[in-house]
């Protein structure tokens, strides 16, 4: 891979609570590595080809630590639910549809193009229980150039017939064959073991799952902790777990060894929290689908303080969309009424804390990731807020502030992925 330079605004997290901007300032890059960010550019570097992105801002990549592919085709619906309704309702008859591979291509087709074109680098990604449309999902996001988890959804209760394994041996052995197909086939695109969540798990599928974790060592993802009413619902499934994170950790599929996300933990006691903590688990903090489905809002302020890995994610369909830049703004957002109107002593977040959530946060859960930093792969957006009229004169900081909080994504003009440029 080329060795190249970079020149425009750089600002990236210099700390979890402080963004540095470098005005005019080069990124050294090779075989897509950064080399590190220069005020002035090293006399070593002056040969390379330079790509100048002039008064434009350069912003590391953003890594989206949940999303549901297969609910692309309805984000935006259902909003007057809360959770378990929303899945019986609107969730688990779309997935349904993915049996076909006609439709799978057609609807997984429209959801590569939109993430190609957004912010995001990097993500973690649930398809459906089917093998060949997650194959599929898997082989369009390959070739999209992004870097991805896939994650072949498993559950055997709580849902429609036509979405449910016909029994966790079934699940298990499908799910192994998957994972030994797609683990060397790809690039850029790998599998990660996914439960569902608890309530469509019996204890032999979680189980069987926590063996091959254990066998093949990859990631886990799944859902903890969202919503009070699912919460009661494993308590009366699993009356021997002391929390319902501790229902993952019996079977090893809770962080440890191997990299783990959880997605939402809104309501996460310090049982949980510290649990969390000791093992590694990431918090993946989606604001707007909490919002949406009326789950509430979780500390990510006092998690951050309490030096809990997390990240930002969309949560389509819940989430109304692909774009990370408003899901920092909908994380700051929701913090601050939560700040206002529920506990004072736990602070909202700032715009320095949001963007590294969405960046260096994220980013580590897929190695050295989310930063300019020498020796970090080379994840970058170059945004162009030319588009956002204003009369007076801006700082580039305020200009980031100003592309997060209005989140236009005509500002997307350039994108790499481990120094591959995209578009």
């Amino acid at each position: 891979m080329k060795a190249f330079v970079i020149k425009g605004h750089i600002c990236q997290s210099k700390t979890p609570d402080a963004i540095e901007t470098v005005e005019n300032g080069y990124i050294a890059v090779e075989n897509g590595i950064s080399l590190g960010v220069f005020r002035e550019l090293p006399e070593r570097f002056r040969a390379l080809p330079l790509e100048d992105f002039g008064d434009r801002l350069v912003i590391p990549g953003m890594s989206d630590l949940h999303l549901h592919a297969p609910q692309f085709s309805f984000r935006g619906l259902g909003m007057d639910k809360e959770l378990l309704d929303w899945l019986d309702s609107y969730t688990f008859p779309e997935e349904a549809k993915y049996r076909s591979l006609e439709y799978a291509d057609k609807a997984y087709e429209i959801f590569v193009r939109r993430m190609r074109q957004s912010v995001t680098t990097r993500a973690a990604i649930f398809a459906t229980l089917h093998v060949p449309a997650t194959e599929l999902l898997m082989e369009k996001l390959e070739r999209s150039g992004l870097q991805t988890y896939v994650g072949k959804v498993n559950m055997d209760r709580g849902c429609p017939e036509i979405l449910c394994e016909t029994s966790a041996e079934q699940a298990i052995s499908d799910t192994e064959r998957w994972l030994t197909d797609t683990a060397e086939r790809f690039g850029h695109t790998k599998p990660i073991l996914t439960p569902r969540f608890v309530p469509t798990c019996s204890d032999a599928l979680l189980h069987g799952l926590g063996t091959l974790q254990k066998k093949y060592g990859v990631p886990v993802q799944s859902h903890l902790s969202e919503n009070l009413g699912e919460i009661e619902y494993v308590r009366w499934l699993c009356p021997e777990a002391e929390f319902y994170g501790d229902v993952y950790d019996r079977v090893g599929l809770f962080g440890g060894v191997h990299r783990c996300i959880m997605a939402h933990c809104v309501h996460s006691d310090e049982r949980e929290q510290e649990r969390m903590k000791k093992n590694g688990v990431y918090i993946a903090h989606c604001p707007e689908s909490n919002i949406n489905l009326s789950s509430g809002v979780a500390p990510i302020s006092l998690f951050l303080e309490r030096g809990l890995h997390v990240g930002l994610g969309t949560d389509l369909a819940a989430g109304s969309h692909e774009n990370m830049l408003r899901s920092m703004m909908h994380a700051i957002q929701a913090s601050k009424l939560r700040w206002r109107l529920l506990d004072q002593s736990i602070k909202p977040l700032t715009v320095d804390q949001a963007f590294y959530l969405a960046t260096a946060g994220g980013g580590s859960f897929f190695g050295k990731v989310g930063k300019f930093d020498e020796g970090y792969e080379l994840d970058a957006v170059v945004l162009d807020d030319s588009a956002l009229e204003h009369p007076q004169e801006l700082s580039v900081r305020a200009r980031l502030e100003r592309c997060i909080y209005l989140a236009d994504e005509r500002c997307n003009a350039a994108k790499y992925v481990s120094g591959r440029r995209l578009f």
